[in-house]
């Protein structure tokens, strides 16, 4: 507790940088694609980033087929998602190990979408999870997405309250992490804001309208500093050898995903605005005073709120599939 009380937080520094990077996966190459992570880091680092974050899933991707691939199609998705477990994530791991070194060597703060294998009891289940790792190359935490969305739920599964929380990342502040549509889910801006939220990331596969309104919005509400990340996509990213991209993704289709990667302010302003079908680094300056002065108006966990009508209770327990009871103990061991 002494260490964590002596972390500086964002309301006591000057202005300083974070970086979103909206960038292609290398897709269901888990080594290639954390080769990639790890020099958009170090490039993010240079840029004089804090802190960078990455798109949902980015390794080894999202799972796009579940956009396309209707679900008699068994033998293809068996076959797809085998190869999504194989390159998936487990921490702690060479893996993780590998994006750790990465953010120790460049002095910078991550949070990365990736796919996380369930590694504490099948071992063959999937989540859609933000890993955390301070500029120290520690984990200092995950979020594993709460609810799939739609045709997600044939691939992820849910992730339960113990994940959920806010991290002090050093020289940047508390950031909390919303994925994708979970940002329409208010209890969960308003838990994270109770925690004293000062930067969300919003690592998603969604793009345009209403999706940027969707920033915009838990900005303003949250007065928090909002990263949207977001995979910047082409058809020709998908390798040929997957049978669905030519059963299934028109050859006249180009951008998959055109990215739509942007920082919002805490009055819900641009900083950087969406940057469209290309991969880019984008870098928005934070400044403190902006987490303060904004919410002499509107602060949803102090004067804004009204405890006194609503409460909002929060099971951060763990749900392991397996519970072990131990046998009781005998009066008389010595005893037959």
């Amino acid at each position: 507790m002494e260490g964590k009380n002596q972390t500086m937080t964002t309301d006591d520094r000057q202005s300083f940088t974070i970086a979103a990077a909206q960038a292609t996966p290398i897709f269901l190459d888990r080594t290639a694609t954390i080769d990639k992570a790890c020099k958009l880091i170090a490039e993010a680092a240079t840029g004089g980033a804090k802190l960078v974050v990455f798109p949902e899933c980015f390794v080894p991707g999202y799972p796009l087929w579940i956009w396309f691939v209707p679900a008699f199609e068994t033998k293809m998705l068996r076959e797809l998602y085998n190869e999504l477990v194989e390159n998936a994530i487990t921490f702690p791991s060479p893996a993780t190990n590998r994006l750790c070194e990465a953010a120790r060597e460049a002095g910078i703060n991550v949070a990365i979408g990736v796919n996380e294998v369930n590694a504490e009891a099948s071992g063959t289940t999937l989540f859609n999870t933000i890993l955390y790792i301070s500029d120290m190359g520690m984990i200092v935490g995950k979020h594993r997405k709460l609810i799939p969305t739609a045709g997600e739920r044939l691939v992820h599964g849910q992730g339960d309250g113990s994940t959920f929380d806010v991290h002090e990342m050093a020289g940047v502040g508390k950031v909390g992490g919303l994925i994708c549509w979970e940002n329409y889910m208010p209890l969960a801006r308003y838990a994270l804001a109770g925690w004293g939220m000062q930067i969300l990331v919003a690592p998603t596969w969604d793009r345009g309208e209403p999706w940027i309104s969707t920033l915009r919005h838990s900005a303003k509400e949250t007065r928090a500093y909002v990263v949207g990340c977001c995979t910047a996509m082409r058809r020709n990213d998908v390798p040929d050898r997957l049978a669905f991209k030519a059963k299934y993704i028109p050859s006249k289709v180009d951008w998959l995903n055109p990215g739509d990667s942007t920082i919002i302010d805490p009055d819900g302003k641009f900083v950087v605005e969406p940057v469209r079908e290309k991969e880019e680094i984008l870098y928005g300056e934070i400044k403190p005073e902006m987490l303060r002065g904004p919410r002499w108006q509107l602060d949803i966990a102090g004067h804004y709120a009204r405890p006194d009508v609503f409460q909002l209770s929060i099971d951060r327990n763990q749900r392991p599939m397996v519970r072990t009871v131990a046998p009781p103990e005998r009066e008389n061991p010595d005893s037959d």
